[in-house]
């Protein structure tokens, strides 16, 4: 059943039943209803994609996300489907498991779908790549950087302030052997976390090892094999900074299965505050990185440099939210004047 076969046992032509599907206020009240009671007789359903392809809309984005394994990558992704169901979109998720290549393939074929945006998670493409998503007419919003030094509208946190805040409490907490467990992907996040840690270790005059950087998958086995290497130095950390709280909760199984007492032995500082980390023994001081209200602003700045391509208007290019830390137990602050679970 068609569009053409309804026109002709409706006895209309094909425009008006076109008319009755996207501007119904323009058709004859009698003619439109006994058009739409034919269409519900037949049990007909219009091509919403075909009609989108005719309007240069089909209310449809996407969402790149390297891993859905990781929580703090689904609390995202929670924030950009309230703001896409509120609005009407649909949004298609697609998982590049940190790949650039399968980011690539996803890419293309988002393309090809005509889809109307995409917001890329710790995107790995680089700026010509950028460019031609756009010059394909597909909007784009980054969360999280990248490594292309893209111009494109961004949602962010300041990852070098952030751990710099997080190695500093450390430090007030009388902490100086401090070690960095740190996750491969994403790469350029990592290395302005990098980048805070030596920062505050340089301010309090402490010297950076290199045997105290540790990289490893962002994953929780990440965190224990890169605990079991720091155990092995002849002079082990006393606190342990990781990128992520996947590794900070692998950190602190190795340090259990080592049968080493947290915060007393050492320290814990965690970087996301994923749901799962006030839920820890004992709970977990992190890096509080707003994920929710990431994705939210994401998809709220997709939209708007949707409309604003249609307008020929500027959109938003730059927001960055603000982290926030959260002392827990497992840093070891004593009075906890500042822990909030």
């Amino acid at each position: 059943m068609n569009i053409k076969e309804i026109a002709r046992q409706a006895g209309v032509s094909v425009a008006t039943v076109s008319r009755v599907l996207n501007h119904p206020e323009t058709v004859a009240p009698k003619t439109r209803a006994r058009i739409l009671a034919l269409m519900e007789q037949m049990d007909y359903k219009p091509n919403w994609f075909a009609r989108g392809l005719n309007f240069n809309k089909t209310d449809t984005i996407a969402l790149l996300i390297p891993n859905i394994m990781n929580p703090a990558y689904v609390e995202i992704a929670e924030g950009v489907e309230s703001v896409a169901n509120q609005k009407g979109y649909t949004v298609l998720l697609c998982i590049t498991e940190g790949e650039d290549i399968k980011e690539r393939k996803y890419i293309q074929t988002l393309i090809d779908r005509h889809i109307d945006g995409v917001i890329l998670v710790s995107s790995l493409l680089n700026s010509d790549e950028l460019d031609h998503l756009k010059q394909q007419g597909v909007a784009v919003v980054l969360i999280g950087e990248n490594s292309s030094n893209s111009s494109e509208p961004m949602v962010r946190i300041d990852c070098c302030a952030a751990a710099y805040e997080a190695v500093q409490h450390l430090l007030n907490c009388g902490h100086k052997d401090i070690a960095l467990v740190y996750g491969k992907a994403p790469e350029m996040e990592n290395k302005r976390k990098i980048e805070g840690y030596c920062n505050a270790l340089k301010e309090a005059g402490i010297p950076l090892r290199e045997s105290y950087l540790i990289p490893e998958e962002n994953t929780i086995e990440g965190g224990y094999v890169a605990t079991r290497k720091l155990l092995a130095l002849k002079n082990r950390p006393r606190a342990i900074f990781t990128t992520s709280d996947l590794l900070a909760f692998g950190v602190i199984d190795a340090l259990r299965d080592a049968e080493l007492c947290i915060p007393e032995d050492v320290a814990v500082m965690g970087f996301d505050n994923i749901r799962m980390s006030s839920l820890m023994v004992p709970k977990l001081s992190t890096v509080a990185k707003p994920l929710h209200k990431m994705g939210l602003s994401g998809a709220r700045l997709l939209l708007d440099v949707i409309e604003s391509r249609r307008n020929g208007d500027m959109a938003m290019k730059d927001i960055v939210l603000q982290s926030k830390l959260k002392i827990r137990k497992s840093c070891g602050h004593k009075e906890r004047i500042k822990e909030i679970f």
